[in-house]
């Protein structure tokens, strides 16, 4: 694959590096701004291709928005609280979207939105059919009578229940002819009391076990449903009579992609991947198989070869066709309206932090398919799709100086990008961003380890700075070159230019587990987590004792959930490495995240059971060795959590107190929060308790956050 530099075009108010370089500059970055970044996600063309739907959300607050890049976006809402549902085209001229429940519609062009319909139960899992003219929905049948799936027209409202189950229903999808809905149902959860004794009688945790749905499909005007495959998750369309779906099975070691008959049920493997170690390509991948418009193909992503690779087959049957070849990964496929051609996102070869878009010809022959580069240059452009014409294909771009936007590029090698977003506030001088430089280090066992380096501009390199280590989250995530591609953690991208600008230097290791290395780094925490890759992550402190401009008695190390848990880890194997640690959320003992239904088969896939191999999980027990903390740690975590239960911190104090290390602990609760924070609130209190954590521990400083 050959890649070249980037080209970038802007009928909007700035775009790419260009933009910065006109901006006059402006007060350094504040925790306000910070905020104030928005993030688009869930782009969906105009049947016409004339314009893009898509949400853009702030703080935890979305609105739709239509662009056309030649002006700013236009907001179609201006809710100042809660979610937007699925949204999708009537027309071209027509927006619907589901909210609280009942589904709403607003003109393309702008205008108040209005309800197509208010009932007093909560419907969910709205989608219009094909053609527009009925919605498929679910709705509580009543107090202890399960759901229903429910047929109504557009025009006159008539409703039929055309499917009913005790439990759940969710999953809802249109066959192509608009003859038939997919849907999963009989999922159940079942409610576990995990509340330690010392909590007292009013204060309950629980965890819950989820037993897998069921899939099926049944007519859209009513009738007896078809069971369709195995447990566990539901479909997607190959054609008007056939459905595909993908299992992956109890111990991780097999992903299995099935072809059904709608009429009958019965199913055939199109393919299967078998691994000795466990299946680790990220859901992020878009992995599963996916049909083409047409119905005569199937794609998927495979690492058979030690990396992710795009996959063709014939829909009927045959071998699939290697289609991307060489030491990257290459992500979600997204075929052509005509059905020739595969668009996709891949890294480049030893550049794992920038991607760009590819387009794959297949054309009648999958052998014979050929690639060329649509986007070049620095910068992470993800998630492409096609307009309807099949000439030009919206995506994700960051980089550098740009968080999360929107573009459209046409289709071919050469072509110049269009904005459609700018997620930033108009006061931000991108010009005081701080590009990364991708850097190496030894690991444990000498494996090189890849790390991002962000040194602040202008730095007096004369003297000796503070430096911070960030461990990403996830596991299965990675840092980027630039802004992260996912909001989760662009805010973080976003904390840590802030903090740069306050004078740290700010290292993030990609330790072994990471996406962007292909199979053989991210299957590297094999039985061994907690171990030679907790070691990569605090071993960047190393690295930054190469740097005469750190002082290493001036370092912090901070991290999100898998980061949280490598940050407790580092804090209590290296207990005078760094100065200070904030845990945000992570996990404190695997054994106790294996009991938790909801993780307990990601977490065997990896190290077995505590049974099987009680050594691996006392290494990824850091609330055992809590006894050896010696610095200050601050702990966040929000009370919805259910990625890494709040139980986790609450038994961390607790474990912390019994040892007699209580004085160096801070904690801050957040009530109602999620994994990741969202709330203008919460983010304004844990980026100014960051900041000023930092400012205390590593500057001495006590001035107040901006």
């Amino acid at each position: 694959m050959k890649f070249l530099g980037i080209v970038c075009l802007s009928l909007l108010a700035g775009a790419c590096g260009t933009r910065a370089a006109e901006q006059p500059a402006t007060a350094a970055l504040t925790i306000e701004q910070l905020i104030d970044i928005k993030h688009p996600s869930n782009s969906i063309w105009s049947p016409d291709g004339k314009r893009v739907l898509f949400t853009w959300e702030r703080a935890g607050v979305a609105n739709l928005y239509v662009g056309d890049g030649t002006a700013a976006p236009k907001a179609l809402t201006s809710y100042d609280a809660g979610a937007i549902g699925n949204a999708f085209w009537g027309d071209a001229q027509t927006v619907y979207f589901s909210r609280s429940g009942d589904l709403w519609r607003v003109p393309a062009t702008g205008g108040a939105p209005s309800a197509v319909w208010t009932t007093p139960a909560p419907e969910s899992s709205i989608t219009l059919s094909p053609d527009a003219s009925r919605a498929a929905f679910v709705r509580p049948a009543g107090p202890g009578r399960g759901v229903d799936l429910i047929v109504r027209g557009i025009a006159d409202s008539r409703e039929s229940v055309v499917a009913h189950d005790v439990n759940s229903i969710a999953g809802v999808s249109w066959s192509p002819d608009g003859r038939h809905l997919g849907y999963s149902a009989g999922a159940t959860s079942i409610r576990h009391e995990q509340a330690p004794d010392y909590s007292g009688v009013k204060i309950i945790y629980t965890i819950t076990e989820r037993t897998p749905s069921q899939s099926f499909v049944v007519a859209s005007t009513g009738g007896k449903a078809t069971a369709i495959g195995t447990p566990g998750g539901g479909v997607r369309w190959l054609d008007a009579t056939h459905v595909v779906f993908d299992r992956t099975s109890a111990d991780f070691k097999k992903r299995t992609n099935y072809v059904a008959d709608i009429s009958t049920g019965a199913t055939r493997i199109a393919r299967e991947d078998v691994d000795e170690k466990f299946w680790s390509i990220t859901g992020d991948a878009g992995a599963g198989l996916l049909p083409s418009p047409d119905g005569k193909w199937l794609a998927v992503v495979s690492d058979r070869d030690g990396w992710d690779h795009l996959y063709v087959m014939p829909a009927g049957g045959g071998e699939a066709v290697q289609i991307t070849k060489g030491k990257f990964e290459a992500w979600r496929p997204a075929w052509s309206p005509d059905s020739t051609r595969l668009a996709f996102d891949a890294n480049e070869p030893d550049r794992p932090g920038t991607r760009h878009l590819g387009v794959a010809t297949i054309g009648t022959n999958p052998a014979g398919a050929t690639i060329a580069m649509i986007t070049t240059g620095r910068g992470t452009n993800i998630a492409p799709q096609w307009s309807p014409d099949g000439s030009r294909l919206v995506y994700q771009h960051t980089d550098p100086q740009n968080s999360a936007d929107l573009f459209v590029i046409d289709a071919k090698a050469g072509s110049t990008p269009v904005r459609l977003s700018d997620s930033m506030p108009a006061g931000i001088d991108h010009t005081a961003f701080v590009a990364p430089e991708f850097v190496h280090y030894p690991g444990p066992d000498g494996q090189q380890v890849p790390g991002w380096l962000y040194v602040p501009k202008g730095l007096d390199r004369s003297r000796k700075h503070p430096a911070i280590v960030w461990i990403h989250g996830d596991g299965v995530n990675q840092n980027y070159d630039g802004w992260h591609v996912q909001r989760n953690y662009a805010v973080y991208s976003s904390m840590h230019q802030y903090l740069l600008q306050q004078g740290y230097v700010v290292f993030m290791p990609d330790y072994r587990g990471s996406i962007g290395y292909g199979k053989a780094w991210r299957q590297g925490v094999y039985m061994d987590v907690g171990g030679k890759d907790a070691k990569d992550a605090w071993m960047a402190a190393n690295y930054l004792k190469t740097l005469p401009y750190v002082d290493m008695e001036r370092v912090g190390v901070w991290g999100l959930s898998y980061g949280g848990f490598f940050t407790l880890i580092a804090v209590t194997d290296q207990p005078t490495l760094y100065r200070a640690g904030i845990d945000v959320a992570g996990v404190v003992d695997y054994a106790m995240y294996y009991e938790d239904p909801y993780h307990g088969g990601w977490t065997a896939s990896r190290i077995g059971t505590p049974d099987e191999n009680p050594g691996v999980y006392a290494q990824a027990s850091p609330i055992s060795h809590i006894d050896r903390l010696q610095r200050p740690l601050l702990i966040l975590h929000g009370t919805a959590d259910v990625n890494v239960p709040y139980l986790h911190s609450v038994r961390l104090i607790d474990a912390a107190l019994a040892k007699g290390k209580g004085g160096l602990i801070d904690f801050m609760v957040y009530p109602g929060e999620f994994h990741y924070f969202t709330r203008a609130h919460v983010l304004r209190d844990a980026w100014q308790r960051v900041d000023r954590f930092f400012a205390k521990q590593l500057k001495g400083a006590t001035t107040a956050t901006n």
